[in-house]
């Protein structure tokens, strides 16, 4: 209420100079416009693999776009394509796998930038296993996700077999176990098997097994359709947000990382944000790869993907296109 006299007094002052410039009233205008509200659900806790998120949230480039941003952290029963789909979030992180299952179950959202050019889950291996090669995975243990989709893709492609334990969440067996190899978030934990007294894990990258999923922001189609410039604002300003975080000083996310997750220590939080860059995960390796990479996705990938879960049966043959899966539309 106390913009309006100033407001009426802009437009009194121009009603008397005939020199008065349009801007002093939009300005005005723009003062008083309210931020449009995105609720965003992420997939885990406070992490450095919301770096963009809360970067963009601590230097105000979300404020800056019009937006009032608020960030729910996850964890193990987030539920974000649920939540997303029943609006009780606009937008939220997940991998395009499960997303991709949900769109063919007919969910309402869609894929509208990536977080990660690659899903950082990898196979974790003790420096000194034997293993090297996906083909020496035949006949071993393997600790993962029953219902992760890159193990039918590695027996099918290899044509090899494997034991299955349910993934725990520990590196606890990991540590004490030297033959086992693991599923593990990149990111994350080799920073807890270091300091459990283990050693820097080797990978088995599933990208580079042909098997290229992303990690995705995803958005409610019907908010979509009807805040389109919202949706722009807000990927603009997470990909600068990303882009600071990587470039610049991190302290700022990470102070807000630590408010939201009082698990976050420095140390940890530098760590992962180095394995972040080291692999490129959010600009992208290659030619294509750099700070204009951020967010990019491309219907190319999201067919390849298509297809392979097909091929798996995971996927329902001709359940989900490429125009359903994803878009474009609000990348910068």
């Amino acid at each position: 209420m106390r913009l309006l006299p100033h407001f009426l007094s802009a437009v009194a002052v121009c009603l008397l100079l005939t020199s008065c410039d349009k801007v002093w009233v939009s300005a005005d205008v723009a003062l008083v416009k309210t931020p449009a509200k995105i609720i965003v659900q992420l997939d885990w806790v406070a992490e450095p693999e919301h770096g963009g998120f809360y970067q963009a949230q601590a230097k105000g480039f979300f404020k800056d776009a019009g937006l009032d941003v608020e960030i729910i952290p996850g964890g193990p029963n987030a539920f974000v394509i649920q939540k997303v789909a029943t609006g009780q979030a606009h937008i939220g992180q997940g991998d395009s796998t499960n997303t991709l299952l949900a769109i063919s179950q007919g969910i309402p959202v869609t894929q509208i930038a990536a977080v990660f050019q690659n899903d950082p889950s990898v196979l974790m291996l003790h420096a000194g296993n034997p293993v090297t090669r996906f083909e020496d995975l035949n006949g071993k243990t393997l600790m993962a996700r029953p219902e992760w989709a890159f193990l039918p893709y590695l027996k099918k492609k290899y044509s090899i077999d494997f034991k299955l334990i349910p993934q725990n969440y520990s590196v606890a067996n990991f540590v004490a176990t030297k033959d086992l190899i693991q599923q593990g978030y990149y990111i994350a934990e080799p920073y807890h098997i270091i300091k459990a007294g283990g050693e820097m894990p080797r990978f088995l990258y599933a990208w580079d097994a042909g098997f290229d999923a992303y990690a995705v922001l995803v958005a409610n189609k019907a908010w979509l359709a009807a805040h389109p410039a919202e949706a722009r604002a807000f990927v603009k300003a997470y990909i600068k947000g990303w882009n600071d975080y990587l470039t610049n000083d991190p302290a700022p996310a990470h102070a807000l990382m630590k408010a939201a997750n009082a698990n976050n220590t420095d140390e940890f939080m530098l760590f992962s944000r180095k394995m972040i860059i080291d692999e490129k995960l959010v600009t992208g390796r290659g030619p294509e790869g750099g700070s204009a990479n951020i967010g990019r996705i491309t219907r190319e990938r999201f067919q390849t993907q298509i297809n392979q879960l097909e091929e798996l049966a995971i996927l329902p043959k001709d359940k989900v296109t490429v125009d359903q899966a994803m878009t474009t539309d609000y990348l910068p």
